[in-house]
């Protein structure tokens, strides 16, 4: 009889439960959603949160707004988010590093990645391009390989930061091509790509959306796409692959993840929002001209995604011995 009286309190306390989170989630929301993104305001990654967040703003009734929390590769407004109430007010619209790649270099990790979020969508995904100046005078991944060989760490390589996509591909390129550039890793894209436009390095690998006007205007050379396809906004340029160095894929993603324990009913209502955001033809359109290629999905989906990339870049930062000296 107590087992039975326990099961029943344990039943009833579950469905008490499950009834507040539903009636939680059709209230839902009654004030503005944050969405964090680590990374300074004009950037590519602010670019779509921001796109995405207003069409948002529409579809739920309340202000959907970016607040910018750059730092750390992305991880210090990770934390921020991971240390919010799981109530749907405050979400992290992530890039793959600060999730799938910091946490095998970084050893003071402010969230544990699979632990302390909840997938919601899969936002989009971006190319890494590989750009010279004209005055280095080459156009494609072998001449660059073949200068880099000339000069073994001598050529310098920029990226946004040690372990951000940009490195990776430069990584994965040393490790095919079997050369050794000189990684100079920045604090972000612009003081890079300014760099690059001076002369001050030679080779920069980042998301089309940071690139894609200085190339359309001629000032950058694209010789390469470190990705499995060829860019949709970029088709002429050749992948990393087809120029004879396989297994070069570095390509960058944008995922939206709220707070470990948030409602699955709410994580639902911010989904289903997002796809819409993200399949209105105008939001659409933005995106794939800016070179980010909308994404959506389940929360499941996105959860397995973003577990295969954590499994593939921990393997990678283990064979090339990849740390944090930042």
């Amino acid at each position: 009889m107590r087992n039975f009286r326990a099961v029943l309190i344990g039943t009833i306390a579950l469905l008490c439960s499950a009834a507040a989170q539903m009636a939680q989630a059709d209230d839902f929301p009654t004030r503005p959603i944050r969405i964090v993104v680590a990374f300074p305001a004009g950037g590519p990654t602010d670019f779509v949160g921001r796109l995405v967040a207003d069409k948002m703003t529409g579809l739920l009734g309340q202000r959907v707004y970016i607040d910018n929390k750059p730092g750390a590769n992305g991880t210090l407004g990770g934390g921020d988010v991971a240390k919010s109430d799981p109530d749907g007010y405050s979400l992290f619209l992530t890039t793959a590093g600060a999730v799938t790649v910091s946490p095998h270099i970084m050893p003071n990790m402010p969230y544990d990645s699979l632990r302390d979020f909840a997938p919601i969508a899969l936002v989009t995904k971006v190319t890494e391009v590989l750009v010279v100046t004209p005055k280095l005078g080459i156009k494609t991944v072998k001449e660059l390989v073949a200068l880099a060989k000339e000069k073994p760490g001598a050529i310098a390589f920029a990226s946004t930061g040690i372990g951000s996509p940009p490195h990776l591909a430069q990584e994965l390129l040393d490790a095919s091509a079997g050369v050794q550039f000189l990684h100079v890793p920045y604090r972000g894209a612009a003081p890079a790509l300014t760099d690059l436009l001076a002369g001050q390095v030679q080779v920069l690998a980042a998301d089309v959306p940071v690139l894609i006007a200085q190339i359309q205007a001629g000032n950058l050379v694209p010789i390469g796409a470190a990705a499995n396809t060829r860019d949709a906004v970029l088709p002429d340029v050749p992948t990393l692959a087809e120029q004879g160095y396989p297994n070069t894929n570095a390509s960058n993603w944008y995922g939206l993840l709220a707070p470990a324990k948030t409602p699955a009913a709410v994580i639902a209502k911010i989904n289903d929002a997002v796809n819409a955001a993200l399949n209105d033809p105008p939001t659409h359109d933005k995106l794939v001209q800016a070179g980010a290629t909308p994404v959506g999905g389940t929360p499941e989906s996105f959860g397995k995604f973003m577990k295969a990339e954590y499994d593939k870049w921990g393997r990678v930062v283990a064979e090339r011995g990849i740390k944090d000296t930042q």
